[in-house]
């Protein structure tokens, strides 16, 4: 084929993948300018099936997919031109890596040639996030070729797959381009799908079944141990009903974070964490059996409360080993809902394992401390009119409407939101619990609210429309992801963030290093001494900042209805933090103990 005859197989390139995509399901797409990743940018923004945001730091661009990602369930992509650009992307992938989220990862690469050659922007990109992804793949310069339509769509349809899992993941597709990187005129290779509109391949993931042996010995564990409990943390991949049932057949409390979705419910302990930080009360509520659903809970009461001589059986579809402590006894994969319903069936009266041997009184004892720690917690929060963190967290919980969703940062949030959550149903909680990290937080919070639009514009699902996002973060994560604000106003995303503002990292103050004296406001908690209102307003955010505790959640519900992207800033003071901390801790004591 002459010169004059070549057709463009860049641009055949790129369209294809994006509509192999579109028809796959994946509805949102972040973009960070360059020169190298034009074919594909340009293909995103002319096929309109695809929602792109654009991003000038590369890094908010993976923390928004990552966001969409999580919340939706669906893969969303990230895309990025060649060099360092690739690199700064690393970090969503370790999260969408440990936190099991369906991202696909697009970088832009030089040709074969510019390689290792001191070409501008050229690096090694092959496998340039080692072990941290489901899958790689080095897609190919485009070319004109007999077949490779069908090499181009599979590789597309297999991305998919591949971040669906299980387990869920990151891909890397390294996309290599030689000029030019624009639309020549001259005719695109035409790669055809199939007629129907459906993928290259259809992929489907069905759940892990249980295997009925695994039925039978766990239903007999359980009909043999008196004292049990559930416990469930991010990760569970449980469904409510299916843990209620369970723990009605069981007589079980359930020891549920709140970034499980699993804290409701009749058997619902939400202040586990405060009754177990109270040595009698845990020692004389040991149990002889836990079903573990996901990671442990984010605090450290309930790992150190199960120790290696309490027997635990891991429940988990994706084959990982939740076990930091090196205590789990037994592992089942299997998918937790059908096992514990299987479980259920199992112990109802005259069938299987016969009905579960509890104690009558285990579960009452839990409820009636629920109760007394709950009151003493929330007539304690109530006291204070100077906001406290942890009231913060529990009042967002309890003021959000049903269907919301609410992004929660890490460090100290996630944490009073385990501490503090009511329980309460109709609430979806998104967290970067994979690596923990406060990484682009705020972009993530945007591609929550990215995926909630696409869900309300989806005329499929007509009940998710309105679906409101809020977050909760602390300072320093909002300040680490101040790319995440640039521009956030033309987005046209709904998102209330409630912002923590101690002036550094109040995590420290609860650690070792803050008895280190001179040195611990320099190296740990960081004062900053920045205005977050003035700073939001300058790029354009709308922010409003709140002095009493009582103003929380009309700011938050007023914030919620005005549409947007809105901070509302809650000024709280580190050391007064720690000590009403503690003075929750008292408070559950003394409730339990009748004084």
């Amino acid at each position: 084929m002459t010169d004059a005859a070549a057709r463009d197989a860049a641009t055949g390139f790129a369209r294809t993948v994006v509509d192999e995509w579109a028809r796959a399901g994946v509805i949102v797409a972040a973009v960070a300018p360059g020169s190298r990743s034009a074919p594909l940018a340009l293909a995103l923004a002319s096929d309109g099936r695809i929602r792109i945001e654009v991003f000038l730091d590369e890094r908010s661009a993976a923390a928004f997919a990552l966001g969409a990602a999580k919340a939706s369930g669906r893969p969303a992509a990230v895309l990025t031109t060649s060099g360092s650009a690739a690199a700064l992307l690393h970090g969503a992938v370790i999260e969408a890596h440990q936190g099991r989220a369906p991202l696909l990862v697009c970088t832009a690469d030089r040709p074969p040639e510019l390689r290792d050659t001191g070409a501008s922007q050229a690096i090694d990109q092959l496998k340039l996030f080692g072990h941290a992804v489901r899958w790689f793949v080095e897609v190919g310069v485009p070319e004109d070729r007999p077949g490779v339509g069908a090499y181009w769509r599979s590789v597309a349809s297999r991305a998919v797959a591949e971040a669906l899992g299980p387990p869920a993941g990151p891909v890397h597709l390294n996309m290599a381009f030689r000029e030019p990187l624009v639309p020549t005129g001259a005719a695109v290779v035409d790669a055809p799908g199939r007629a129907d509109g459906a993928p290259w391949v259809f992929s489907t993931t069905s759940p892990t079944p249980p295997d009925p042996a695994d039925v039978d010995r766990l239903a007999h564990a359980v009909h043999g141990a008196a004292r049990g409990v559930v416990v469930a943390g991010w990760g569970a991949g449980a469904d409510a009903v299916a843990v209620g049932r369970f723990a009605a057949a069981t007589g079980w409390p359930v020891l549920a974070d709140t970034v499980s979705g699993l804290r409701c419910g009749p058997a619902a302990i939400s202040t586990y964490d405060a009754l177990l930080r109270h040595r009698p009360f845990a020692a004389a509520h040991r149990p002889d059996l836990v079903v573990r659903l996901g990671a442990m809970p984010t605090g450290r009461a309930t790992p150190q409360w199960l120790d290696g001589s309490v027997r635990q059986v891991l429940v988990d579809p994706d084959r990982s080993w939740s076990d930091p402590g090196r205590t789990v006894a037994e592992r089942v994969v299997a998918d937790p809902s059908a096992l514990l319903d299987a479980v259920a069936d199992r112990l109802t009266p005259g069938t299987g394992a016969g009905a579960a041997r509890a104690d009558t009184g285990w579960l009452k004892g839990w409820l009636a401390a629920e109760a007394a720690a709950r009151r003493a917690i929330d007539v304690l929060l109530d006291s204070w009119d100077e906001p406290f963190e942890g009231r913060v967290a529990r009042d967002l919980v309890g003021c959000l409407p049903p269907g919301a969703t609410l992004v929660a940062g890490s460090s100290m949030p996630v944490r009073d939101l385990e501490s503090f959550a009511p329980p309460r149903e109709g609430l979806r909680l998104v967290a970067n619990r994979g690596a923990s990290g406060i990484d682009g937080f705020t972009s993530t919070v945007l591609g929550a609210a990215a995926a909630a639009a696409a869900a309300g514009a989806d005329t499929a699902k007509p009940n998710t429309a309105g679906t409101p996002v809020a977050a909760l973060a602390g300072d320093l994560t909002v300040l680490h992801d101040l790319g995440g604000l640039l521009g956030a106003r033309r987005r046209g995303l709904d998102a209330t963030m409630v912002v923590l503002d101690n002036d550094g990292g109040g995590i420290f103050s609860f650690l070792p290093q803050a008895r280190l004296g001179e040195h611990f406001d320099r190296l740990f908690a960081t004062p900053h001494g920045t205005d977050l209102v003035a700073v939001a307003e300058a790029l354009g955010v709308a922010a409003r900042r709140v002095t009493t505790a009582d103003e929380v959640v009309p700011a938050v519900i007023d914030a919620l209805s005005s549409g947007g992207l809105r901070l509302v800033v809650v000024p709280t003071d580190r050391a007064t933090n720690v000590t009403r901390h503690a003075a929750a801790w008292e408070a559950v004591a003394a409730a339990i103990e009748g004084r």
